[in-house]
């Protein structure tokens, strides 16, 4: 599989990521700072986005439902070299459905998420899963 993301930026002026039918923008400039995600918060959110489309992805597999999901993930960042140095992930499953196996699909998500696993070579990943 491979993908195709186009981004531009002006001088001076924000940047926007394109991807398929989506435009997102992102700060480059210290007067967007407070208001657009910076290009170290996108690289979180890629990261929560595999872990929630592989909550999706597993639900159908290991056969359970739930109501929604969500993930809550911080990153310790070092300056020199400028780099993550760990992520810590807070996963929510909201469900009541006694054949969600909590173990497993927590193995699941590290085992067979892309994004966790190029990240997984760089930085330490630690986390929990949760049923609400």
């Amino acid at each position: 599989m491979n993908y195709n993301i186009k981004a531009s930026s002006v001088s001076n002026e924000d940047a926007v990521i394109h991807i398929k039918k989506s435009h997102i923008d992102f700060g480059t400039t210290t007067q967007t700072a407070d208001t657009l995600p910076n290009p170290a918060e996108l690289f979180l959110g890629s990261f929560s986005a595999c872990m929630l489309k592989n909550v999706e992805r597993f639900s159908k597999m290991m056969n359970f439902t739930y109501t929604k999901a969500t993930v809550h993930v911080e990153a310790a960042r070092l300056e020199h070299p400028p780099r993550m140095e760990n992520i810590n992930y807070n996963l929510k499953i909201y469900s009541t459905d006694e054949k969600l196996n909590l173990d497993l699909l927590k193995k699941n998500i590290e085992k067979h998420g892309t994004i966790y696993n190029t990240v997984k070579l760089s930085c330490a990943i630690t986390g929990t899963i949760k049923m609400l």
